[in-house]
């Protein structure tokens, strides 16, 4: 088996080989011949939600999962047919939750935004923070897709004209004659949204069970998501994960099964949902008339919110800024010497205060 060193040289080698060769194909309005079998795959979601477990289960790899440090990378490949390229998956994983959010700029870029999907994994077993962990990082990973869709397009126009500008609107993913084609909000890359550590949540109470599922499906309905449960412990539904999984990164056929029963695992690919489907917002304990909500997507979230009140999460985020101070990355034999350098310094700070004040200046 090649080590992982060794063939991300091979593959940034070939990379750089096929540009010198090819210059003219994005030039011309062609497509870089790298990307034809490349595609890139962004995981973000809860801290400790479960992404690191499902990216493996998704590669076959038998290995204990570890936690995720600020931002890694991986990829996966796999063979389309006997002799033929093999198409690669290049796979990021933001740690941290929503703390370390300004490192989306890191994998999202102008050169792979047009073959760019993003996986949101939500802890549904911490449903007050589900909305917020949900709407950060969605929002932090929209803004910079756009940016990288602007910059990419301005080099493409100034390359190729407006011809090549209206092959790369983004597809539309409801059919022209689908009710709620003009009420959605299409995420601008594919975006898949896995409901993770499903054993858990099957045993909380049905209502809650029932806020949670018709908000998720609103939610993925909204952005043109699609939207799986899962659970690392059910071999099924890690299986129908990796289906949607290898749709996005390896580009194969889309599955046609779908799931909306509340009772059960939702498995709803995108534009497969209606919001004449899905409902208005349970609202047992809530009356709407009391709440100002903005729009359809406010609306939602106080609801949610109402139901599941979200975490004070804001000094939690500030002590995150320094990664240093986050238990996760810990490495004790490095902490105890840094430890023993502040002391240190905190030790020649009071001498020198000491001395300066000791001292009596010439006037």
């Amino acid at each position: 088996m090649p080590k992982i060193s060794d063939t991300l040289w091979e593959l940034a080698s070939a990379e750089v080989q096929s540009r010198e060769d090819g210059k003219g194909g994005e030039e011309d309005g062609g497509v870089d011949p790298v990307s034809l079998n490349e595609r890139t795959v962004f995981f973000i979601g809860n801290k400790e939600g479960g992404k690191t477990t499902i990216l493996l289960r998704c590669l076959d790899r038998d290995e204990p999962p570890k936690p995720t440090l600020a931002l890694e990378y991986t990829f996966g490949r796999r063979a389309r047919g006997h002799n033929t390229p093999k198409d690669i998956a290049h796979l990021w994983e933001l740690g941290g939750g929503t703390s370390l959010s300004d490192l989306v700029q890191i994998p999202i870029t102008a050169q792979n935004v047009r073959s760019l999907s993003v996986v949101l994994v939500l802890d549904l077993s911490k449903p007050n923070a589900l909305w917020g962990t949900m709407e950060r990082l969605l929002q932090t990973t929209r803004t910079q897709v756009e940016k990288a869709c602007s910059k990419q397009q301005r080099t493409v126009e100034s390359k190729a004209g407006s011809k090549q500008q209206a092959q790369n609107r983004p597809p539309m993913v409801l059919p022209k004659d689908h009710p709620d084609r003009e009420l959605i909000n299409p995420f601008p890359v594919p975006l898949l949204i896995i409901g993770s550590k499903f054993d858990i949540f099957q045993d909380f109470d049905s209502e809650k069970r029932k806020v949670i599922c018709k908000t998720l499906r609103f939610i993925s309905h909204y952005y043109a998501a699609s939207l799986i449960f899962t659970s690392s412990k059910s071999e099924s539904l890690m299986s129908k994960t990796k289906s949607l999984f290898t749709q996005l990164g390896f580009g194969t056929e889309k599955g046609k099964s779908m799931s909306s029963d509340l009772s059960k695992p939702l498995l709803i690919p995108a534009g497969m949902d209606s919001f004449s489907q899905i409902g208005s917002p349970p609202t047992t304990d809530v009356d709407i008339g009391t709440l100002h909500a903005k729009n359809p997507l406010d609306l939602w979230k106080k609801v949610f919110e109402v139901v599941f009140p979200p975490e004070n999460t804001s000094d939690h985020h500030r002590e995150l800024k320094d990664p240093a101070k986050d238990p996760q990355y810990s490495e004790p034999q490095i902490d105890s010497m840094r430890a023993q350098k502040d002391t240190e310094l905190d030790q020649y700070k009071r001498n020198m205060s000491k001395s300066w004040k000791g001292l009596e200046l010439e006037t």
